[in-house]
């Protein structure tokens, strides 16, 4: 590892990272926001050009002077058309079905833009960058982080020279970030974000930071307290001014509707509100990311118009309901005296000899 590794986790006033949530949530002024009261903002790339993820950098940087990161989707292999043929026949029965397509997310374009217009955390999604692609990036001081699910994933991360391990629990909202997405492995239980912690402090050496069902300070403090650096929240934000959040989900984000991880909606596992889309189609999807994604684009975009919740993904961890309606900068300055009244209080009981 270099001598500069996670020198970003150590210069934050507040252990507090934004999550990139990419598909409209992240925006410019959200990242700002969250730097500016003294933790890290990540800017989601996912789905964008890397000419528009660049305008975002720089819209950011109009904003705040302080240190952010980007975060890029790891591009995997094309599923072949027989794999998701008959679940978007069983869908064209209902909705107006979009055309499937596979792309990289612009992905060369995008490491290109990040080596010649550094940012200081070049965060990633989906997998892991090869060796030489992480070199790249600490050629021109950027840090590299990695959002792991399992210590095998951590160990290819630590491999790669990632500075840091995001390490994400099964609580969280939007979408799995498992290097690989198989229908076969939906028969394990993927691990809660305490378990996770605990397997990857044993198994790497390597800053971790927590994300998954943290809305509150208590649970930041419990994550920092089972050895996360910081902590990467998303869902949190959702109800910020400054997020990008449509109104259907932003309004949805408050009521205690139960979450259910499903790939209905983009063909890789996601954990959203329970709706009837989920329910009615979750058993038939395939794993097929980004072609479901892009076939279905065209009836999550007519049910977000018509206000249709019933057909639209609504992402979200499973603390959703605790959210709260506050401006960003405001609710990082109160979840982190929150989560230091949190560990105060945790550190002053008394523990009982065995």
């Amino acid at each position: 590892m270099r001598d500069t590794e996670a020198v970003l986790l150590n210069e934050m006033r507040v252990p507090i990272v934004l999550a990139p949530m990419a598909g409209g949530p992240s925006t410019p002024e959200l990242t700002a926001a969250v730097t500016e009261a003294g933790g890290l903002g990540l800017l989601a790339a996912g789905y964008l050009s890397a000419a528009d993820t660049a305008d975002r950098i720089k819209a950011t940087r109009a904003l705040t002077t302080a240190p952010f990161g980007v975060n890029l989707f790891v591009p995997g292999p094309a599923t072949p058309p027989e794999t998701f043929a008959a679940y978007l026949a069983e869908l064209s029965g209902e909705f107006t079905v979009g055309a499937p397509k596979f792309d990289t997310d612009d992905w060369d374009a995008k490491l290109d833009l990040l080596v010649a217009d550094p940012v200081a955390v070049v965060s990633f999604t989906f997998g892991c960058p090869s060796a030489a692609e992480v070199e790249r990036l600490h050629a021109v001081g950027s840090e590299v982080w990695v959002t792991v699910t399992s210590a095998d994933e951590a160990r290819i991360a630590v491999a790669a020279g990632a500075d840091v391990l995001i390490a994400q629990g099964a609580e969280a909202g939007g979408h799995r970030a498992t290097f690989v997405d198989r229908v076969a492995d939906d028969a394990t239980d993927p691990l809660g974000l305490l378990a996770l912690l605990q397997v990857l402090t044993a198994a790497v050496d390597r800053p971790l930071v927590a994300t998954g069902g943290l809305t509150t300070g208590a649970g930041i403090a419990g994550a920092l307290a089972a050895g996360a650096a910081a902590v990467q929240l998303g869902t949190v934000f959702l109800r910020c001014p400054e997020a990008g959040t449509n109104a259907l989900h932003r309004n949805a984000i408050g009521d205690a509707t139960p979450t259910m991880l499903t790939r209905a909606f983009t063909g890789r596992r996601a954990r959203g509100l329970r709706n009837r889309f989920m329910t009615e189609h979750t058993a038939t999807a395939p794993a097929a990311y980004p072609e479901i994604h892009y076939a279905t684009a065209p009836l999550r975009a007519a049910a977000r118009t018509e206000g249709n919740a019933d057909a639209v993904n609504l992402w979200a961890g499973q603390t959703h309901e605790l959210a709260r309606e506050l401006p960003a900068g405001e609710l990082v300055r109160t979840l982190a005296t929150e989560a230091k009244t949190a560990l105060t209080t945790a550190l002053s009981r008394r523990i009982q000899d065995c």
